[in-house]
């Protein structure tokens, strides 16, 4: 397992975000961003709800990007290794066998986020 796949998994997201919301023109990707804040803000389902549920839309449709994203996330809410082992289950049972490659690697971002948990005091957004 790679100690810096956190770190360098945020690094390129927020490096390669900054480019986008700078870049001329983007009225379109910058309203996707902001709808995309909103839909995961408290509401009828806790925020810790709607990134189990983003986790699993993400694993169904292979977005190895946005599995560690939402890993993320629902590691800084307190989602539980017992917790993402179900959604995991979840998620394969929906998405078939085709998805057990993305388990394998959103298990070693797991892995990977408890083994750096100190440098992950604050949200990532």
């Amino acid at each position: 397992m790679n100690p810096n796949k956190v770190k360098e998994y945020n690094a390129y997201r927020e490096r390669m975000n900054e480019k986008l919301m700078a870049a001329p023109n983007n009225k379109i990707l910058k309203r996707i961003y902001s709808l995309d804040t909103l839909t995961y803000q408290e509401g009828a389902l806790s925020e810790k709800t709607k990134e189990m549920l983003g986790l699993v839309a993400s694993m169904v449709l292979k977005c190895d990007d946005c599995i560690y994203y939402h890993l993320q996330q629902c590691f800084q809410l307190g989602v539980t290794t017992d917790e993402v082992m179900e959604i995991f289950g979840v998620a394969n049972l929906v998405g078939g066998t085709i998805v057990i490659p993305h388990t394998r690697r959103a298990m070693e971002f797991w892995e990977a986020l408890k083994t750096n948990a100190d440098d992950l005091n604050t949200p990532i957004k």
